[in-house]
């Protein structure tokens, strides 16, 4: 489908804002499928986040401000966050012994094992984005969307 069927407006101003439109519209999507992924597993893409960015340093401790510069949505709260996911022990959280007002954050055993299994699902739904684009339009996709964001530091 178009991104003018899918929204029932037949043209744009340019293809400038075609192409915005586009990308927000997309981004909504695939965070709505996201969110469906991961209802099951009783966790938010933000907590989902904060997993794998802690499953990345593992077995090394995270201080949470890290944890916030890594995150894909930089205006999520990570301390928040983090109590959420101690609360469901996937995390286990610390103060640092160099600065007592930094806390280190580790994915528990529990954490790892449910990331396996949304490994798997993830796995399963990029599978089909391969029936949709090949590697080298998913490459290109994705500098394409590199090069758009860059404008913005410009």
């Amino acid at each position: 489908m178009s991104i003018e069927s899918d929204i029932k407006q037949p043209s744009f101003q340019s293809a400038y804002h075609r192409v915005v439109v586009n990308v927000l519209f997309t981004g909504n999507w695939i965070s709505n499928t996201q969110l469906r992924l991961l209802k099951p597993f009783g966790i938010t893409m933000q907590q989902y986040n904060v997993l794998r960015i802690l499953r990345g340093k593992s077995p090394c401790p995270v201080k949470v401000n890290e944890i916030t510069e890594r995150m894909l949505d930089r205006m999520s709260n990570a301390s928040r966050l983090v109590d959420k996911l101690l609360a469901k022990k996937l995390v286990e959280r610390t103060e640092c012994p160099n600065d007592r007002r930094a806390v280190d954050v580790v994915i528990t055993p529990k954490g790892l094992a449910l990331l396996k299994k949304l490994d798997l699902v993830q796995s399963e739904w990029e599978e089909k984005l391969q029936e949709q684009l090949t590697p080298e339009q998913a490459i290109l996709l994705s500098q394409l969307l590199d090069q758009f964001r860059s404008s913005e530091q410009q």
